[in-house]
Order: C-alpha cells, then sequence, then structure tokens
C-alpha cells in the first residue's frame, strides 16, 4: 500500500488555497500550530484535535531486552515515547476508506 506522503508544504499549499491567505502567511501558520503541538508535547501535555484524535508523551520504564539475533540479554533505559490515538471518527472514516 504505498501512498504519497502529507507533508509541511502540502498543509500549508492547502491553507492557501482553503483560507486565502498568502503563501508565506500559510506556511508561518502551519509552522505555529506544528511549534505549538510539539511545545506542549515536550512539556507533557496531552495534545487533543476533536474529531482526530489524541497525542500524548508517555513515560516508559527501564527494562531488560533482548537481542533477538544472538539472545543476549540488554538493558532498555526508561524514556519518554509519543503516542497518539485516533478518535472514533477518524477510525471509522479510516476503515470506510478501506471498503471497495
Amino acid at each position: 500500500m504505498a501512498g504519497k506522503t502529507l507533508t509541511r508544504m502540502d498543509l500549508s499549499e492547502a491553507v492557501f488555497r482553503e483560507v486565502g491567505l498568502s503563501r508565506n502567511e500559510s506556511a508561518d501558520l502551519v509552522e505555529s500550530v506544528l511549534k505549538h503541538m510539539s511545545d506542549a508535547l515536550v512539556q507533557g501535555q496531552q495534545v487533543k484535535i476533536s474529531s482526530f484524535g489524541t497525542f500524548s508523551v508517555r513515560e516508559k520504564s527501564a527494562r531488560v531486552g533482548r537481542n533477538p539475533k544472538t539472545g543476549q540479554e540488554v538493558p532498555i533505559h526508561p524514556r519518554r515515547v509519543l503516542t497518539f490515538r485516533p478518535s472514533h471518527l477518524m477510525k471509522d472514516r479510516v476503515a470506510a476508506g478501506n471498503k471497495s
């Protein structure tokens, strides 16, 4: 299932076409929104976008992993990971797109 990747430029171009801002203003708007989202996540806040989903940061504790090739145990350090949970509406939209 090879598809096109949606980029920042694509988003700013869509804002340019839909809203009517200049291309520079559209790019600045997209950058500003992404920066606000990133800053909130770095601070440990959730980013909830209605009808789309919720981004959050989860703390993972230290644990012992295993190298699948050698079987050797390797320590995995504690870390923060970004998670995304789609809304039910987004899940339904994606599922509907899968039907032929």
